[in-house]
């Protein structure tokens, strides 16, 4: 089967389609792969590494994420749903557009990132089928649960809730949203959210069910296949001599990133977490992106490191501090390490809050918020109450690192092979 899978973010929008890819890659089948990456950064060497044809669309994008994430601080959610399609999703919407249709002209399925619901148009004006891929079930209406900053009003009125949401969502971006929708001449939606935003066909939930319990309430269309774990077979990354040596000098450090976020905030970022390591009086490992805080030095007890597989270190580390992203948030579970979160936006603050209902990580810290006292109270209370090492280590085992791709691929075949017949 010929596939054409298609995302639109950063790292951790692209690295769990790159592994998706891979996963259908090793089953035979061939996979084109459609990036349109924040950063700029480029793909193309791992897709290569995994065998996968690699579209770079556009080559570069016009977004100054520095400023973006230094303007965010300062914004509500909506204003920053807003202003992040403004200046980093419109302007591109044609091009992207014109991928969609060309994937789905040379293959015989699409897979695409939730949000991009120009591959979702492509695919019904075709009749080809298209499938989405979810990094967070926030938006996933079940009656059990309200959405996200909702108060719990039982089953009964829940439910209401969610079409609050649905409204509300509506209100805010519907019209820009549905404007290349409308133009195609495709029937009128009613509500984005759950109309425009994902398959109606199959929808993978890239998250492991013990983060989304309620997972039996969701409409058909929503399967909660697992993490999309990258492999590390073709990864060739160890710990060099010196960090092993800082690793073997101490007790097990904290580790501390901001992720993708991490090169938007780099001075603030570095300063926030070595002043608190220096109240704290712990060890630490932090991932920087300062040239004032080169990649492989040290300062007495903190050990500075660039770019690099997060599990393959996170394991020997004591207690992980990050944004809330859902690569992070999955990687320091599946090695068995509670977190401290700092999320910067409303859907990492829902990771946090997840880990904290599940007793691996304290209350968080919005980045709006911390400072380096505060998150200095939060290492010392991971790294001296019990409760949060022994909950992420009994945690961590029950999570999987293969069987989340497993699953997504199964799901994706058996649902082909059904419409197929």
């Amino acid at each position: 089967m010929k596939i054409g899978i298609q995302t639109w973010g950063s790292n951790g929008d692209i690295r769990p389609m790159i592994a998706l890819a891979d996963g259908l890659t090793k089953q035979g089948h061939s996979v084109t792969l459609a990036v349109t990456s924040l950063d700029n950064r480029s793909y193309a060497q791992e897709c290569a590494d995994f065998n996968i044809s690699y579209l770079q669309i556009p080559e570069q994008i016009n977004f100054d994420l520095e400023a973006f994430a230094q303007q965010s601080f300062r914004m509500n959610t909506q204003q920053w749903l807003e202003a992040l399609l403004d200046f980093a999703f419109f302007p591109y919407e044609a091009i992207i557009y014109q991928t969609s249709k060309q994937l789905v002209d040379d293959n015989d399925l699409v897979i695409g990132h939730h949000f991009l619901y120009p591959l979702k148009i492509a695919a019904i004006k075709q009749g080809k089928p298209f499938y989405s891929v979810t990094f967070c079930h926030t938006v996933i209406p079940s009656a059990s649960q309200p959405p996200f900053g909702f108060p719990n009003l039982g089953r009964h009125i829940n439910p209401l809730q969610w079409h609050v949401l649905d409204y509300g969502f509506d209100f805010f971006l519907k019209n820009k949203l549905t404007k290349l929708w409308n133009s195609e001449g495709l029937p009128k939606i009613k509500h984005v959210l759950s109309q425009l935003l994902c398959s109606d066909q199959l929808n993978l939930v890239a998250v492991d069910p013990i983060f989304c319990p309620t997972q039996n309430e969701w409409p058909a269309q929503h399967h909660a296949c697992g993490f999309l774990n990258l492999s590390t077979e073709n990864d060739d990354w160890h710990i060099e001599t010196d960090l092993q040596e800082f690793l073997d000098s101490g007790p097990a450090p904290v580790y501390m990133t901001f992720g993708s976020l991490q090169q938007a905030v780099p001075e603030w970022s570095m300063q926030l977490f070595i002043k608190a390591t220096q109240l704290a009086g712990c060890r630490a490992i932090i991932q920087t992106s300062s040239s004032n805080y080169p990649a492989n030095s040290q300062q007495e007890n903190i050990f500075f490191i660039g770019r690099h597989p997060h599990q393959a270190l996170f394991k020997h580390c004591s207690a992980i501090v990050h944004h809330g992203g859902a690569g992070t948030t999955h990687s320091a579970s599946l090695c068995g390490r509670p977190s401290i979160v700092i999320p910067f936006m409303d859907e990492q603050l829902f990771w946090a809050c997840t880990l904290e209902k599940l007793g691996l990580s304290p209350k968080p810290l919005p980045a709006k918020k911390v400072n380096e006292t505060l998150l200095a109270a939060r290492l010392t209370t991971v790294l001296t109450d019990e409760s949060y090492q022994k909950n992420a280590s009994l945690i961590g085992p029950t999570l999987s690192s293969t069987k989340g791709v497993q699953n997504a691929v199964e799901l994706i075949q058996t649902s082909f092979k059904t419409i197929s017949l």
